[in-house]
């Protein structure tokens, strides 16, 4: 099985679509598949597709889309093959059913397929180890990985369903969960002296992510690293005036120190990472 909500939702198994058509029961898969191999309780479902007052009829609703699930699984999974001498397809006792895979728990549904089924479980999988190669230092490692996982991403998550209080959540932190692994990556490049490489990257995202902070430094970074420190000052003070109009507020301590170390031409990255002189002198004061 494969299962897709990086973007627009895709789900198929031995290559047929199971993703149903209705609002509802799509909204049910993709938050089974956000929570695969756990048990999302059917409160959980409900207030997911009907808010906090759900009809009368929630439950027993509730039960026909989870039919309608598994029939769609059952019809996707097909026979493995004919009994000989009887000409009928039995299913192979060993294989998976429809309920095994869509299971009912105490409480709730609990859809068993693999992390690796999932491109949002995934994406989690290979952004923890991208993160941890940056933490040991292996930064070649580090992007490769996290380019590996942003590659998942098609759109928007959950791009094409109604989000109910439990999707906005999930929805809010995959996205999150995107920007740090970008910041991440880009990051990991910059250590390596790939500055050229993601300028261009750096402009457009500026664009799209204004009040982005971070991402705004690794440009000034990116540019003090190509010798261009006065477009790096220009970015400093569009990004304060963005900042002061949008939010009444000055640009963080870290940010003011970088600035500050692209003012004296120190190593704008180390001054980022915290681990330049005037970082040091400010950690002595």
């Amino acid at each position: 099985m494969r299962i897709r909500v990086l973007g627009t939702l895709h789900a198929e198994t031995a290559g047929v679509s199971i993703a149903p058509s209705a609002a509802k029961p799509r909204q049910i898969l993709a938050l089974l598949a956000l929570q695969s191999r756990h048990i999302v309780p059917v409160s959980d479902l409900m207030e997911e597709v009907w808010g906090a007052g759900p009809p009368r009829s929630a439950p027993t609703t509730l039960q026909t889309y989870i039919l309608q699930l598994r029939r769609r699984l059952r019809a996707a999974l097909g026979d493995p093959g004919p009994l000989p001498g009887t000409g009928t397809a039995p299913r192979d006792p060993y294989a998976p059913s429809d309920k095994d895979i869509l299971a009912t728990r105490h409480g709730g549904y609990q859809l068993e397929i693999a992390d690796s089924d999932v491109d949002a479980l995934e994406f989690a999988q290979l952004t923890h180890t991208g993160h941890a190669a940056y933490e040991a230092g292996d930064m070649a490692k580090s992007s490769r990985l996290l380019e590996a996982a942003l590659a998942l991403w098609r759109g928007p998550a959950l791009a094409d369903l109604p989000h109910g209080r439990h999707l906005s959540i999930e929805a809010t932190r995959l996205e999150e969960s995107r920007l740090g692994a970008l910041e991440r990556r880009i990051d990991a490049d910059l250590h390596m002296g790939r500055h050229r490489e993601v300028l261009g990257e750096l402009c457009a995202l500026r664009g799209r992510y204004p009040l982005y902070e971070n991402l705004h430094a690794l440009l000034m970074v990116a540019f003090h690293q190509d010798g261009r420190s006065s477009d790096a000052l220009i970015a400093f003070r569009r990004l304060r005036g963005t900042l002061v109009e949008e939010l009444g507020l000055e640009p963080s301590p870290r940010i003011d120190r970088l600035h500050q170390a692209i003012l004296r031409g120190e190593d704008a990255l180390d001054a980022w990472r915290g681990t330049g002189s005037g970082e040091a002198a400010g950690l002595a004061g």
